[in-house]
């Protein structure tokens, strides 16, 4: 799997719904370079189970993210009508209604696969035939991007691991802290507690100083 971290983020355009109902064609991360930082996240596929959990637990904190001047951004590799199908089915039935970040349709899975969390290969049988080898899904990626289009953090679970997204929005914090004040942020750091510098001097008092 590839790692990201400290390269640009793959570009892309593909038709996006947002606020829920609308349809945004040619919707590109582009958009918010030099002006947001960006949680862009994939999910395996609309209508199952861990999914709809995940989504509307970032729309439930989106007002976090919005402090943080970060745009939370899903993608599957769900056409757009399963997206508004999605969107426009009420909770209680299994859907996400109310959801109003973007959802990006990567119909033909190549967003998937430049970000390497496509949970499988294309291969050729012995008669040249294209196949599938594995879940043509994406596993479950996120991605920290900051202004300038850099990714500054990843992780993948496997599908049936749902991620934590008060942990998505501490490595914000961390981030945007490091970006504010130059310190680096030790384990388990969270808003508030001492960070370090990036010295052995600075790391041999901050071990001290919690020993």
């Amino acid at each position: 799997m590839a790692v990201l971290v400290g390269k640009k983020a793959p570009l892309f355009e593909a038709t996006a719904v947002v606020n829920g109902s609308d349809f945004v064609e040619k919707f590109s991360l582009e958009q918010y370079i030099g002006k947001k930082y960006v949680i862009f996240f994939f999910y395996p596929m609309d209508f199952t189970f861990v999914c709809p959990t995940e989504i509307i637990a970032f729309q439930d904190q989106i007002a976090e993210f919005e402090k943080r001047n970060v745009a939370v951004v899903g993608c599957s590799v769900d056409s757009k009508f399963s997206h508004l199908k999605w969107l426009n089915t009420e909770r209680e039935d299994g859907g996400i209604k109310g959801v109003k970040y973007p959802l990006v349709s990567d119909f033909s899975k190549t967003i998937s696969e430049n970000f390497d969390v496509l949970a499988g290969t294309y291969e050729y049988n012995e008669d040249g035939e294209a196949e599938f080898d594995g879940e043509p899904v994406a596993y479950r990626g996120l991605f920290l991007i900051d202004k300038q289009g850099i990714v500054r953090h990843q992780v993948v679970n496997d599908l049936p691991l749902g991620r934590s997204i008060k942990e998505a929005l501490r490595i914000v914090d961390a981030w945007q802290f490091h970006e504010e004040n130059g310190e680096v942020c030790p384990a388990n750091w969270e808003p508030g507690d001492d960070a370090m510098e990036a010295t052995s001097a600075g790391v041999a008092s901050y071990l001290t100083k919690h020993q």
